[in-house]
């Protein structure tokens, strides 16, 4: 019988993977067979996600990138070139959310470093394994949006502003993409447990009153997000593209 989750063979980069979300991406595509590229800015953090991956029989390695810088986009895709020779799986995950407050003091550090990680950064990542993708025959990209893209967070108008954008950026990948064989799909996570949402889940008032607007009553774990990753990146999902997946406990609905 065919397990439609076999990931063997194939090679995934997985951006933001040193912690949070992306590292739980990283672990579950390595255990169902890929090899994965554990990829963020700092190279020591990565390396330690990818030696307990390689630890627990898995097949992984890591390569230090900053997706908001584009020069680092070039050096990274021509290392995995020289190295692979093939990329079957990107997963665009890295973000920035550096401000938290009101959107009339958006200061325009905040709001260039934000735009250039969660928008070009994902465009010109997903350019660079598209064209090696039309190559080979087919690929998955895979994008980290956020429910903000469909509905605003308070205090984090840029960050939300970008997400709705990647929602946008998979669909048009998708469109223009699908005669190449490559799927492009966007997971939308709801408030997760991770420093990145620390501003919000630390903070015991606006996590009350979060929680209060979320079906299942509690935020979740990096984990919960891997399975959908798991389903839109392999062929269990063969004739699915341009979607977008909202795991929030139901927050949106």
């Amino acid at each position: 019988m065919q397990n439609l989750f076999d990931l063997t063979g194939k090679v995934a980069l997985v951006t933001g993977a040193s912690r949070g979300i992306g590292e739980a991406i990283a672990r579950l595509l390595a255990q169902y067979g890929a090899h994965v590229i554990v990829s963020s800015r700092k190279i020591d953090d990565c390396q330690t996600v990818a030696d307990s991956i390689v630890e627990a029989g898995g097949k992984a390695s890591a390569l230090a990138c900053h997706v908001g810088e584009m020069a680092q986009i070039s050096a990274a895709f021509e290392q995995i070139k020289a190295e692979f020779g093939q990329l079957d799986i990107l997963v665009n995950n890295a973000a920035a959310n550096p401000y938290f407050g009101h959107i009339l003091d958006t200061d325009i550090a905040a709001y260039e470093k934000t735009v250039d990680v969660n928008i070009r950064g994902y465009f010109f990542m997903s350019i660079e394994a598209g064209k090696m993708m039309r190559e080979q025959g087919g690929g998955v990209i895979l994008n980290t949006a956020s429910v903000n893209g469909k509905r605003p967070g308070d205090m984090q108008g840029i960050y939300s502003i970008t997400k709705a954008a990647v929602i946008s950026m998979t669909q048009s990948f998708a469109k223009e993409c699908g005669r190449f064989n490559i799927r492009v799909n966007a997971l939308l996570p709801g408030l997760t447990e991770t420093k990145f949402a620390s501003a919000l889940t630390t903070n015991e008032k606006i996590l009350k009153t979060a929680l209060m607007q979320i079906p299942l009553g509690r935020t979740a774990q990096p984990e919960e997000m891997a399975g959908t990753v798991l389903y839109l990146v392999s062929d269990a999902s063969s004739y699915t593209t341009g979607t977008t997946v909202v795991v929030d406990g139901g927050f949106l609905a």
